[in-house]
């Protein structure tokens, strides 16, 4: 969770993850009372590339749940892959399983260029239908037309530390990270590109100290959350401070260090330090 690209990886399998390019197709969902006959399948056109469909069709027998429809696993799938408009896919199947009100649902995916591998992900969609279990370590993840809903409003309306770029939160993006943690500090060079990519997005920063194997990490995050009652434009000066001199966390130099990148931020070290031991 201390990285960027670790937050922003939510996960319907492996194997839809590790793919390089992939987009989608349209489908409109199976009628409950017809289970010989799915709706057809139609992708977006394909480009000049690729003018054959690299998916085999649909039969009819592999739909025997009632849930999900089609247009919702399709919905899914355009919100965890549809931000590539390379990638294409086409839902296979929706199936009961043994377990009451759990289905099994198969999708094919693959990119719009020549000779493209077709991939397969499987997840399990759980019977209160918002959550699914995929074939890898990741666990239960959201699911539904719109699977991160419920996180967004979250988000809108507790995210509330420093932030950067549009006063809107209508496009967000939130960056929980620790000061101590170097693969937050590599994940930097993203975050700037992605507010020259995305200038109308509000980016904010919430702390996320891993005490247990940072020990300078909450110490840190103090600092930055007095150096934040200034102004956001301090706070951000002061964490690529700490990020610069991230090796010089260590217990003989620690203080002086956060002291040092807090009067790069232009505040007073010793006000700052006092308030960051006070119980606030």
């Amino acid at each position: 969770m201390c990285t960027l690209t670790k937050r922003m990886r939510v996960s319907i399998g492996s194997m839809v993850l590790g793919m390089a390019s992939v987009g989608f197709a349209q489908a409109q969902a199976a009628p409950a009372a017809a289970p010989a006959a799915p709706p057809a399948m139609k992708l977006y056109s394909l480009g000049a590339q690729t003018q054959t469909d690299p998916f085999p069709p649909v039969n009819p027998k592999f739909f025997t749940a009632d849930s999900p429809s089609v247009a919702t696993v399709d919905s899914y799938l355009r919100s965890m892959l549809g931000f590539d408009s390379n990638r294409i896919w086409r839902v296979a199947a929706i199936q009961k399983t043994a377990s009451p009100g759990v289905s099994k649902v198969t999708a094919l995916v693959s990119e719009k260029a020549p000779n493209a591998k077709v991939l397969t992900a499987t997840f399990f969609v759980m019977p209160d239908g918002k959550h699914l279990i995929a074939n890898d370590a990741n666990g239960v993840s959201p699911f539904g037309a719109q699977p991160f809903a419920d996180s967004r409003a979250i988000l809108q309306a507790r995210a509330n530390g420093p932030s950067r770029g549009s006063a809107s939160k209508d496009l967000m993006i939130v960056e929980f990270a620790d000061l101590q943690c170097p693969h937050c500090k590599d994940a930097q060079p993203t975050m700037d590109k992605l507010m020259k990519d995305f200038p109308k997005a509000h980016f904010a920063f919430e702390s996320f100290p891993l005490v247990d194997i940072h020990p300078y990490a909450y110490q840190a995050a103090t600092y930055g959350a007095c150096i934040a009652k200034q102004s956001a434009d301090a706070f951000y000066t002061y964490t690529q401070a700490v990020y610069d001199t991230q090796g010089a966390l260590l217990p003989d130099s620690a203080d002086q260090t956060l002291k040092n990148a807090a009067t790069k931020a232009g505040a007073d070290p010793t006000k700052i330090a006092f308030c960051a031991n006070s119980d606030a």
